[in-house]
């Protein structure tokens, strides 16, 4: 069974810092791309960033350009978006996901742009809730 889950969520003040982790099973971790997205109280999910280490694939969406970086470590099948500088607007629930090309599965999930290509998104974690206070 694919799992994605989410952790290292919380409350951090303007300008803190957070280390959001993603534990990936079920599936071989090297083969995928891995994608983090947020969603903030009553607006639209949002791409954040995406990583696939043994491609070479790295990519961040503009609203967070140098603020977060993205890593993985491929022995723990793990993902970690570093997320530095946080400002209240940061507030969301922050979710990854399992990344797929395939038009059939991008037509029911939407697609997301990472590194070149458009996405489809497949396997979703539960997320987890990032509260930046002012």
């Amino acid at each position: 069974e694919v799992q994605l889950v989410e952790s290292g969520g919380g409350l951090v003040q303007a300008g803190g810092s957070l280390r959001l982790s993603c534990a990936a099973s079920g599936f071989t971790f090297d083969d995928y791309v891995i994608g983090w997205f947020r969603q903030a109280p009553g607006k639209e999910r949002e791409g954040v960033s995406c990583i696939k280490s043994s491609d070479g694939i790295i990519y961040y969406g503009d609203s967070v350009q140098g603020r977060v970086t993205i890593s993985s470590d491929n022995a723990k099948n793990t993902v970690y978006l570093q997320m530095n500088s946080l400002k209240p607007e940061g507030t969301a629930v922050y979710y990854c996901a399992r990344l797929i090309l395939d038009s059939t599965i991008g037509s029911t999930s939407g697609y997301y742009y990472c590194s070149g290509q458009y996405y489809g998104m497949d396997a979703w974690g539960k997320g987890t809730l990032v509260t930046v206070s002012t």
